[in-house]
Protein backbone atom coordinates (compact mmCIF):
# COMPACT_ATOMS: atom_id res chain seq x y z
CA UNK A 1 0.00 0.00 0.00
CA UNK A 2 1.12 3.03 -1.08
CA UNK A 3 2.93 5.58 1.95
CA UNK A 4 -0.12 8.16 2.84
CA UNK A 5 2.81 10.33 4.33
CA UNK A 6 5.53 9.30 1.83
CA UNK A 7 3.96 10.95 -1.12
CA UNK A 8 4.04 8.11 -3.13
CA UNK A 9 1.31 7.77 -5.66
CA UNK A 10 -0.26 5.06 -5.08
CA UNK A 11 0.22 2.03 -8.19
CA UNK A 12 -1.56 -1.01 -9.15
CA UNK A 13 -4.32 -2.28 -6.06
CA UNK A 14 -2.53 -4.67 -3.90
CA UNK A 15 -5.68 -5.89 -3.32
CA UNK A 16 -9.18 -4.25 -2.73
CA UNK A 17 -8.75 -0.60 -3.43
CA UNK A 18 -11.45 1.88 -2.69
CA UNK A 19 -10.89 4.91 -4.46
CA UNK A 20 -12.58 8.48 -2.40
CA UNK A 21 -12.61 11.52 -4.65
CA UNK A 22 -13.52 14.70 -2.46
CA UNK A 23 -12.44 15.86 0.84
CA UNK A 24 -14.92 17.23 2.01
CA UNK A 25 -17.92 16.24 4.47
CA UNK A 26 -18.95 13.03 2.73
CA UNK A 27 -15.48 12.50 1.29
CA UNK A 28 -13.75 12.25 4.64
CA UNK A 29 -16.58 11.07 6.93
CA UNK A 30 -16.30 8.20 4.53
CA UNK A 31 -13.21 7.27 4.39
CA UNK A 32 -12.69 8.17 8.44
CA UNK A 33 -15.64 5.38 8.88
CA UNK A 34 -13.89 2.99 6.18
CA UNK A 35 -10.95 3.05 8.07
CA UNK A 36 -12.24 2.26 11.16
CA UNK A 37 -14.37 -0.37 10.15
CA UNK A 38 -11.27 -1.93 7.87
CA UNK A 39 -8.71 -1.42 10.33
CA UNK A 40 -7.56 -5.27 10.06
CA UNK A 41 -7.74 -5.32 6.06
CA UNK A 42 -6.00 -2.49 5.85
CA UNK A 43 -3.01 -3.42 8.41
CA UNK A 44 -2.78 -6.66 6.31
CA UNK A 45 -2.68 -4.79 2.92
CA UNK A 46 -6.44 -6.70 1.80
CA UNK A 47 -7.56 -3.32 1.22
CA UNK A 48 -6.47 0.05 0.54
CA UNK A 49 -8.23 3.45 0.39
CA UNK A 50 -7.36 6.00 -1.76
CA UNK A 51 -8.28 9.52 -0.89
CA UNK A 52 -7.61 12.09 -3.69
CA UNK A 53 -8.87 15.94 -2.81
CA UNK A 54 -7.43 19.36 -4.26
CA UNK A 55 -6.63 20.63 -0.76
CA UNK A 56 -4.81 18.51 2.17
CA UNK A 57 -7.88 19.36 4.55
CA UNK A 58 -11.26 19.40 5.01
CA UNK A 59 -13.08 22.92 5.64
CA UNK A 60 -15.86 23.13 8.00
CA UNK A 61 -18.03 25.75 6.00
CA UNK A 62 -20.81 26.85 8.74
CA UNK A 63 -17.53 28.66 10.61
CA UNK A 64 -16.29 30.55 7.93
CA UNK A 65 -18.69 33.68 8.43
CA UNK A 66 -17.06 33.11 12.41
CA UNK A 67 -13.49 33.35 10.78
CA UNK A 68 -14.47 36.14 8.38
CA UNK A 69 -14.90 38.42 10.95
CA UNK A 70 -12.35 37.43 13.47
CA UNK A 71 -13.95 35.05 16.05
CA UNK A 72 -12.24 31.84 15.27
CA UNK A 73 -8.28 31.42 13.79
CA UNK A 74 -8.56 30.25 10.05
CA UNK A 75 -6.45 26.90 11.56
CA UNK A 76 -9.57 25.60 13.40
CA UNK A 77 -11.66 25.59 10.54
CA UNK A 78 -10.01 23.10 8.27
CA UNK A 79 -9.26 19.40 9.74
CA UNK A 80 -5.87 18.67 8.07
CA UNK A 81 -6.85 14.88 6.31
CA UNK A 82 -3.13 13.26 7.01
CA UNK A 83 -4.16 13.43 10.19
CA UNK A 84 -7.70 12.24 11.13
CA UNK A 85 -7.18 9.59 8.03
CA UNK A 86 -3.50 8.18 8.70
CA UNK A 87 -4.34 4.62 7.34
CA UNK A 88 -5.63 6.34 4.54
CA UNK A 89 -3.21 7.30 1.40
CA UNK A 90 -3.93 10.59 0.37
CA UNK A 91 -2.97 12.05 -2.73
CA UNK A 92 -3.20 15.89 -3.55
CA UNK A 93 -4.51 16.85 -6.69
CA UNK A 94 -7.50 17.44 -8.82
CA UNK A 95 -9.72 14.11 -10.43
CA UNK A 96 -10.12 15.14 -14.14
CA UNK A 97 -11.96 12.57 -15.58
CA UNK A 98 -13.06 8.99 -14.93
CA UNK A 99 -13.25 5.62 -16.77
CA UNK A 100 -15.65 3.87 -14.74
CA UNK A 101 -15.79 0.56 -17.47
CA UNK A 102 -12.10 0.59 -17.25
CA UNK A 103 -12.15 1.47 -13.08
CA UNK A 104 -9.75 4.38 -13.43
CA UNK A 105 -9.13 7.73 -12.38
CA UNK A 106 -7.00 10.29 -13.97
CA UNK A 107 -5.69 12.53 -11.51
CA UNK A 108 -3.48 15.93 -11.71
CA UNK A 109 -1.08 16.64 -8.78
CA UNK A 110 1.18 19.49 -7.56
CA UNK A 111 4.01 17.44 -9.09
CA UNK A 112 2.20 16.75 -12.83
CA UNK A 113 3.73 20.02 -14.46
CA UNK A 114 7.18 19.27 -12.42
CA UNK A 115 8.04 16.27 -13.11
CA UNK A 116 7.12 16.00 -16.75
CA UNK A 117 5.73 12.74 -16.39
CA UNK A 118 1.23 13.98 -16.55
CA UNK A 119 -1.57 12.89 -14.77
CA UNK A 120 -1.57 10.06 -12.73
CA UNK A 121 -3.90 6.95 -13.43
CA UNK A 122 -5.25 5.53 -10.22
CA UNK A 123 -6.83 2.13 -10.58
CA UNK A 124 -9.92 1.52 -8.32
CA UNK A 125 -12.21 -1.44 -7.40
CA UNK A 126 -15.04 0.54 -5.55
CA UNK A 127 -15.51 4.08 -5.91
CA UNK A 128 -16.89 6.56 -3.94
CA UNK A 129 -17.67 10.36 -5.57
CA UNK A 130 -18.02 13.31 -3.06
CA UNK A 131 -16.58 15.99 -5.15
CA UNK A 132 -19.01 18.36 -3.56
CA UNK A 133 -19.97 22.12 -5.33
CA UNK A 134 -18.74 24.84 -7.04
CA UNK A 135 -19.85 28.17 -6.91
CA UNK A 136 -22.69 29.03 -9.51
CA UNK A 137 -22.33 32.29 -11.48
CA UNK A 138 -24.11 33.64 -13.89
CA UNK A 139 -22.75 35.56 -17.16
CA UNK A 140 -22.83 39.08 -15.57
CA UNK A 141 -21.08 41.36 -16.98
CA UNK A 142 -17.81 42.61 -14.89
CA UNK A 143 -18.52 40.04 -12.01
CA UNK A 144 -15.53 37.26 -13.26
CA UNK A 145 -13.71 40.58 -13.00
CA UNK A 146 -14.45 41.91 -9.88
CA UNK A 147 -16.29 39.21 -7.60
CA UNK A 148 -15.15 36.63 -5.09
CA UNK A 149 -17.19 34.02 -3.26
CA UNK A 150 -17.33 32.31 -0.15
CA UNK A 151 -16.61 28.81 -0.01
CA UNK A 152 -13.24 28.53 1.01
CA UNK A 153 -11.32 29.44 3.71
CA UNK A 154 -8.96 31.47 1.67
CA UNK A 155 -11.76 33.61 0.36
CA UNK A 156 -13.17 34.05 3.81
CA UNK A 157 -10.01 35.53 5.28
CA UNK A 158 -8.87 37.44 2.16
CA UNK A 159 -12.58 39.36 2.81
CA UNK A 160 -12.17 40.01 6.04
CA UNK A 161 -8.18 41.68 5.26
CA UNK A 162 -10.31 43.47 2.58
CA UNK A 163 -13.29 45.01 4.34
CA UNK A 164 -10.40 46.31 7.19
CA UNK A 165 -8.37 47.52 4.27
CA UNK A 166 -11.37 49.63 2.75
CA UNK A 167 -11.62 50.85 5.67
CA UNK A 168 -7.83 52.26 5.59
CA UNK A 169 -8.47 53.21 1.85
CA UNK A 170 -11.92 55.48 3.35
CA UNK A 171 -9.73 56.97 6.37
CA UNK A 172 -6.83 57.74 4.31
CA UNK A 173 -8.36 59.11 0.72
CA UNK A 174 -9.38 63.02 0.17
CA UNK A 175 -11.82 61.56 -2.72
CA UNK A 176 -15.36 61.67 -1.58
CA UNK A 177 -16.03 58.86 -4.22
CA UNK A 178 -13.20 56.70 -3.39
CA UNK A 179 -14.47 56.83 0.32
CA UNK A 180 -17.71 56.32 -0.75
CA UNK A 181 -17.05 53.03 -3.17
CA UNK A 182 -14.55 51.76 -0.35
CA UNK A 183 -17.52 52.12 2.24
CA UNK A 184 -19.63 50.11 -0.12
CA UNK A 185 -20.19 46.16 0.21
CA UNK A 186 -22.46 44.41 -2.29
CA UNK A 187 -23.75 40.54 -1.33
CA UNK A 188 -25.40 38.56 -3.89
CA UNK A 189 -27.54 35.68 -2.40
CA UNK A 190 -29.67 35.35 0.65
CA UNK A 191 -29.12 32.00 1.12
CA UNK A 192 -26.89 30.74 4.20
CA UNK A 193 -23.41 32.13 2.96
CA UNK A 194 -24.93 35.34 1.88
CA UNK A 195 -26.58 36.39 5.15
CA UNK A 196 -24.16 34.97 8.05
CA UNK A 197 -21.17 36.52 5.81
CA UNK A 198 -22.90 39.71 5.64
CA UNK A 199 -23.75 39.72 9.12
CA UNK A 200 -21.01 38.73 10.69
CA UNK A 201 -18.63 41.13 8.69
CA UNK A 202 -20.96 44.10 9.06
CA UNK A 203 -20.38 43.05 12.95
CA UNK A 204 -16.92 43.24 12.86
CA UNK A 205 -16.90 46.11 10.57
CA UNK A 206 -18.94 48.32 12.65
CA UNK A 207 -16.80 47.65 16.03
CA UNK A 208 -13.83 48.58 13.81
CA UNK A 209 -15.03 52.13 12.91
CA UNK A 210 -14.70 52.88 16.71
CA UNK A 211 -10.84 53.31 16.17
CA UNK A 212 -11.02 55.20 13.08
CA UNK A 213 -11.23 59.21 13.98
CA UNK A 214 -13.13 59.98 10.62
CA UNK A 215 -15.16 56.80 9.87
CA UNK A 216 -18.77 55.76 11.74
CA UNK A 217 -20.71 52.75 11.88
CA UNK A 218 -23.58 54.89 10.16
CA UNK A 219 -20.41 55.64 6.82
CA UNK A 220 -20.88 52.05 6.09
CA UNK A 221 -23.08 51.06 3.28
CA UNK A 222 -24.08 47.49 3.18
CA UNK A 223 -26.36 45.83 0.58
CA UNK A 224 -27.65 42.42 0.22
CA UNK A 225 -29.20 41.87 -3.15
CA UNK A 226 -31.64 38.33 -3.31
CA UNK A 227 -33.45 37.51 -6.37
CA UNK A 228 -36.34 36.01 -4.78
CA UNK A 229 -39.25 37.76 -2.22
CA UNK A 230 -37.31 36.13 0.43
CA UNK A 231 -34.32 35.42 2.12
CA UNK A 232 -32.68 32.12 4.29
CA UNK A 233 -36.01 29.85 2.92
CA UNK A 234 -34.69 26.90 4.91
CA UNK A 235 -35.72 28.12 8.46
CA UNK A 236 -39.44 29.30 7.59
CA UNK A 237 -40.80 32.34 5.96
CA UNK A 238 -41.80 34.30 9.33
CA UNK A 239 -38.32 33.66 10.58
CA UNK A 240 -37.00 35.00 6.85
CA UNK A 241 -39.20 37.85 8.05
CA UNK A 242 -37.69 38.13 10.78
CA UNK A 243 -33.95 38.06 9.40
CA UNK A 244 -34.88 40.81 6.86
CA UNK A 245 -36.11 43.12 10.34
CA UNK A 246 -33.14 42.22 11.82
CA UNK A 247 -31.03 43.28 9.29
CA UNK A 248 -32.68 46.06 7.98
CA UNK A 249 -32.43 47.55 12.16
CA UNK A 250 -29.36 47.11 11.32
CA UNK A 251 -29.24 49.96 7.98
CA UNK A 252 -28.35 47.05 6.16
CA UNK A 253 -30.17 47.39 2.29
CA UNK A 254 -31.50 43.98 1.88
CA UNK A 255 -33.19 43.69 -1.67
CA UNK A 256 -35.47 41.11 -2.58
CA UNK A 257 -36.85 40.55 -5.73
CA UNK A 258 -34.39 42.54 -7.00
CA UNK A 259 -30.99 41.02 -9.15
CA UNK A 260 -27.13 41.99 -9.91
CA UNK A 261 -27.21 43.04 -13.89
CA UNK A 262 -23.61 44.41 -14.25
CA UNK A 263 -20.95 45.49 -12.25
CA UNK A 264 -18.49 46.94 -14.63
CA UNK A 265 -15.92 49.41 -13.78
CA UNK A 266 -16.82 48.45 -10.24
CA UNK A 267 -20.00 49.72 -10.80
CA UNK A 268 -23.04 47.37 -8.95
CA UNK A 269 -26.09 47.79 -11.30
CA UNK A 270 -29.40 46.31 -10.10
CA UNK A 271 -32.73 45.48 -11.91
CA UNK A 272 -34.45 48.39 -9.60
CA UNK A 273 -32.47 50.46 -11.79
CA UNK A 274 -30.05 51.42 -8.53
CA UNK A 275 -26.38 52.30 -9.29
CA UNK A 276 -23.32 51.51 -6.32
CA UNK A 277 -19.83 52.39 -6.80
CA UNK A 278 -18.10 49.77 -4.68
CA UNK A 279 -15.20 48.15 -4.26
CA UNK A 280 -16.29 44.93 -2.82
CA UNK A 281 -18.67 42.61 -4.08
CA UNK A 282 -19.22 39.00 -2.99
CA UNK A 283 -21.48 36.26 -5.25
CA UNK A 284 -23.06 33.75 -2.89
CA UNK A 285 -26.25 33.08 -5.46
CA UNK A 286 -25.81 29.13 -5.13
CA UNK A 287 -23.36 26.11 -6.28
CA UNK A 288 -23.57 23.81 -8.96
CA UNK A 289 -22.38 20.24 -8.75
CA UNK A 290 -18.36 20.18 -9.12
CA UNK A 291 -17.05 19.94 -13.40
CA UNK A 292 -15.58 16.95 -12.77
CA UNK A 293 -19.24 14.88 -12.53
CA UNK A 294 -19.78 15.88 -16.44
CA UNK A 295 -16.19 13.69 -17.39
CA UNK A 296 -17.04 10.71 -15.89
CA UNK A 297 -19.51 9.15 -18.17
CA UNK A 298 -22.08 8.37 -15.29
CA UNK A 299 -25.88 8.95 -15.24
CA UNK A 300 -26.70 12.66 -13.99
CA UNK A 301 -29.58 14.53 -13.77
CA UNK A 302 -31.08 17.65 -15.20
CA UNK A 303 -28.76 19.74 -13.06
CA UNK A 304 -25.78 17.77 -13.08
CA UNK A 305 -25.93 15.72 -10.21
CA UNK A 306 -25.45 11.87 -10.06
CA UNK A 307 -28.85 9.80 -9.97
CA UNK A 308 -28.62 7.77 -6.96
CA UNK A 309 -30.42 5.65 -5.04
CA UNK A 310 -31.47 5.16 -1.83
CA UNK A 311 -29.15 3.01 -1.23
CA UNK A 312 -26.45 5.70 -2.05
CA UNK A 313 -25.42 3.50 -4.73
CA UNK A 314 -24.98 5.42 -8.44
CA UNK A 315 -28.35 4.58 -10.20
CA UNK A 316 -27.51 1.49 -12.71
CA UNK A 317 -23.83 1.04 -11.59
CA UNK A 318 -22.02 -1.18 -9.57
CA UNK A 319 -19.52 -0.19 -7.58
CA UNK A 320 -20.36 3.53 -7.50
CA UNK A 321 -21.28 5.27 -4.54
CA UNK A 322 -22.42 9.00 -3.96
CA UNK A 323 -23.68 11.16 -1.52
CA UNK A 324 -23.45 14.96 -0.40
CA UNK A 325 -23.91 18.08 -2.83
CA UNK A 326 -23.22 16.13 -6.01
CA UNK A 327 -25.51 13.64 -5.62
CA UNK A 328 -29.25 13.42 -6.26
CA UNK A 329 -30.47 11.07 -3.72
CA UNK A 330 -33.80 10.29 -3.02
CA UNK A 331 -35.87 11.67 -0.13
CA UNK A 332 -38.14 9.02 1.62
CA UNK A 333 -38.93 10.94 4.81
CA UNK A 334 -40.36 13.41 2.01
CA UNK A 335 -44.22 13.19 1.24
CA UNK A 336 -43.88 14.42 -1.70
CA UNK A 337 -42.80 11.34 -4.48
CA UNK A 338 -39.77 12.07 -6.40
CA UNK A 339 -37.91 14.68 -3.92
CA UNK A 340 -34.07 14.85 -3.60
CA UNK A 341 -32.22 15.33 0.26
CA UNK A 342 -31.10 18.96 0.19
CA UNK A 343 -27.76 19.91 -0.17
CA UNK A 344 -26.94 20.48 3.38
CA UNK A 345 -24.36 19.22 5.51
CA UNK A 346 -26.88 17.83 7.77
CA UNK A 347 -27.95 15.41 5.03
CA UNK A 348 -23.90 15.36 4.02
CA UNK A 349 -22.77 13.45 7.52
CA UNK A 350 -25.38 11.33 7.65
CA UNK A 351 -25.23 9.92 4.62
CA UNK A 352 -21.35 9.72 4.77
CA UNK A 353 -21.76 7.46 7.42
CA UNK A 354 -24.57 4.95 5.25
CA UNK A 355 -22.61 4.96 2.47
CA UNK A 356 -19.72 3.66 3.98
CA UNK A 357 -21.37 0.55 5.87
CA UNK A 358 -22.75 -0.46 2.78
CA UNK A 359 -19.20 -0.49 1.02
CA UNK A 360 -18.28 -2.77 3.49
CA UNK A 361 -21.96 -4.70 3.27
CA UNK A 362 -20.57 -5.06 -0.57
CA UNK A 363 -17.26 -6.13 0.04
CA UNK A 364 -18.48 -8.57 2.64
CA UNK A 365 -21.96 -9.55 0.38
CA UNK A 366 -24.20 -8.51 3.18
CA UNK A 367 -27.39 -6.34 2.94
CA UNK A 368 -27.27 -2.64 1.67
CA UNK A 369 -29.20 -0.10 4.31
CA UNK A 370 -31.37 2.50 2.79
CA UNK A 371 -30.65 6.37 3.46
CA UNK A 372 -33.31 7.67 5.56
CA UNK A 373 -33.19 10.73 7.67
CA UNK A 374 -36.13 13.41 8.88
CA UNK A 375 -35.03 16.79 8.52
CA UNK A 376 -34.75 18.02 11.95
CA UNK A 377 -34.39 21.92 10.89
CA UNK A 378 -32.02 24.81 10.55
CA UNK A 379 -29.94 27.53 12.57
CA UNK A 380 -28.69 30.56 11.41
CA UNK A 381 -26.03 33.18 12.83
CA UNK A 382 -27.06 36.71 12.37
CA UNK A 383 -23.92 38.37 13.67
CA UNK A 384 -22.48 38.08 17.47
CA UNK A 385 -25.59 37.08 20.13
CA UNK A 386 -28.27 37.26 17.03
CA UNK A 387 -29.55 34.40 15.24
CA UNK A 388 -32.68 31.99 13.76
CA UNK A 389 -33.28 28.66 14.13
CA UNK A 390 -36.21 26.26 12.98
CA UNK A 391 -35.73 22.50 15.17
CA UNK A 392 -38.41 20.14 15.15
CA UNK A 393 -40.93 22.54 14.13
CA UNK A 394 -40.00 25.24 17.18
CA UNK A 395 -39.26 28.60 15.92
CA UNK A 396 -36.17 30.46 17.99
CA UNK A 397 -34.51 33.89 17.78
CA UNK A 398 -32.17 36.55 18.91
CA UNK A 399 -29.60 34.75 21.97
CA UNK A 400 -31.54 31.45 21.97
CA UNK A 401 -31.04 31.14 18.46
CA UNK A 402 -27.55 32.25 18.15
CA UNK A 403 -26.51 30.10 21.39
CA UNK A 404 -28.23 26.84 19.67
CA UNK A 405 -26.30 27.60 16.49
CA UNK A 406 -23.21 27.45 18.10
CA UNK A 407 -23.45 24.52 20.74
CA UNK A 408 -24.93 22.69 17.09
CA UNK A 409 -21.98 23.36 15.01
CA UNK A 410 -19.37 22.95 17.84
CA UNK A 411 -21.20 18.97 18.39
CA UNK A 412 -20.55 18.55 14.71
CA UNK A 413 -17.21 20.24 14.00
CA UNK A 414 -15.09 17.19 13.37
CA UNK A 415 -12.10 15.73 16.16
CA UNK A 416 -11.79 16.83 19.65
CA UNK A 417 -9.12 18.99 18.94
CA UNK A 418 -10.69 21.16 16.94
CA UNK A 419 -13.90 21.83 19.42
CA UNK A 420 -11.90 22.40 22.30
CA UNK A 421 -10.09 25.07 20.39
CA UNK A 422 -13.22 26.46 19.01
CA UNK A 423 -14.66 26.66 22.42
CA UNK A 424 -11.24 28.26 23.49
CA UNK A 425 -11.34 31.05 21.47
CA UNK A 426 -15.16 31.72 21.85
CA UNK A 427 -14.44 31.89 25.87
CA UNK A 428 -11.90 34.56 24.78
CA UNK A 429 -13.44 36.24 22.24
CA UNK A 430 -16.10 36.78 25.20
CA UNK A 431 -13.58 38.16 27.72
CA UNK A 432 -10.96 40.28 25.57
CA UNK A 433 -11.61 43.43 22.66
CA UNK A 434 -12.56 41.75 18.45
CA UNK A 435 -8.88 41.72 16.74
CA UNK A 436 -9.33 44.18 13.81
CA UNK A 437 -5.67 43.43 11.96
CA UNK A 438 -5.69 43.19 8.16
CA UNK A 439 -3.05 40.88 7.04
CA UNK A 440 -3.54 41.74 3.51
CA UNK A 441 0.14 40.76 2.76
CA UNK A 442 -0.43 37.20 3.15
CA UNK A 443 -1.45 37.03 -0.19
CA UNK A 444 1.75 38.22 -1.50
CA UNK A 445 4.24 37.39 0.88
CA UNK A 446 7.03 37.85 -1.73
CA UNK A 447 6.20 41.45 -2.55
CA UNK A 448 8.36 43.37 -0.07
CA UNK A 449 11.54 41.24 -0.89
CA UNK A 450 10.89 41.62 -4.30
CA UNK A 451 10.86 45.59 -3.47
CA UNK A 452 14.20 45.71 -1.88
CA UNK A 453 15.77 42.98 -4.51
CA UNK A 454 14.92 46.08 -7.47
CA UNK A 455 11.87 44.26 -8.54
CA UNK A 456 8.60 45.66 -9.18
CA UNK A 457 6.13 43.95 -7.31
CA UNK A 458 3.54 42.12 -9.18
CA UNK A 459 0.47 44.03 -9.29
CA UNK A 460 -2.03 42.07 -6.65
CA UNK A 461 -5.05 40.31 -7.16
CA UNK A 462 -7.18 41.92 -4.54
CA UNK A 463 -9.92 41.92 -6.60
CA UNK A 464 -13.12 41.77 -4.73
CA UNK A 465 -12.40 45.16 -5.38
Amino acid sequence: MASASGGTPPGPPPGTRILVVGGGYVGMYTALRLQRKLKQRLRSGDTEIVVVAPEPYMTYQPFLPEAAAGSISPRHVVVPLRHVLPHCTIVIGEARSIDHTKRTATVTTLASGEDGMGALEIEYDELVLAPGSVSRTLPVPGLADHGVGFKTIEEAIGLRNHVIEQMDIASATRDPAVRDAALTFVFVGGGYAGVEALAELEDMARYTARYYHNIKAEDLKWILVEATGRILPEVGESLGLYAVRELRGRNIDVRLDTRLDSCESRIAVLSDGSRFPTRTLVWTAGVKPAPLLAATGLPLDERGRLRCTARLTVEGTEHAWAAGDAAAVPDLTAAEPGRTTAPNAQHALRQAKVLADNVVAALDGGPLTEYRHSYAGSVASLGLHKGVAHIYGRRLKGYPAWLIHRMYHLSRVPTFNRKARVLAEWTLAGLFKREIVSLGSLEHPRAEFELAAGRRPRPGGDDCQ
